[in-house]
């Protein structure tokens, strides 16, 4: 088990990275940055917004939760994980290793090296650790 907690982690259009949803306006939402804590106002109607506890990967019968993704990558190990820019094959690989059933017709490359690239900062940040439990 992982104790990961995605409430209020949020990816933004045309931000690279995750930012924490630090406040809402009723034309936008305020992110903090995870590194340096500074905040800044993002309009709604320039950006979307996509919550990482709303972030589901399909399957063949349904759809896998991020974090049920995350924890699965954690699990298997750093020296296992390709690249983000690594090629789709080995990409594609790497994901039917972590999720034998995704549907590789609806989970794009792109969202794979995603996903790696949001592991990744989340793993050098400290919000992916692994719990006591595991110990």
């Amino acid at each position: 088990m992982t104790s990961m907690n995605l409430q209020k982690l949020i990816s933004v259009s045309g931000f690279s990275g995750i930012y924490k949803l630090a406040g809402t306006r009723n034309n936008g939402i305020i992110i903090e940055d995870l590194d340096n804590g500074k905040r800044r106002f993002v309009p709604a109607r320039k950006h979307q917004f996509m919550p990482l506890e709303g972030i589901a990967i399909y399957t063949y019968t349904d759809s896998v939760p991020l974090k049920e993704v995350l924890e699965k990558m954690m699990n298997t190990g750093m020296e296992k994980m390709p690249d983000p820019k690594d090629s789709p094959q080995n990409l594609r690989d790497y994901f039917s290793e972590i999720l034998p059933d995704h549907d590789p017709d609806r989970v794009r490359n792109s969202d794979i090296s995603k996903i790696i690239k949001w592991y990744h900062f989340l793993h050098a940040r400290g919000i992916l650790q692994a719990s006591e439990e595991e110990e």
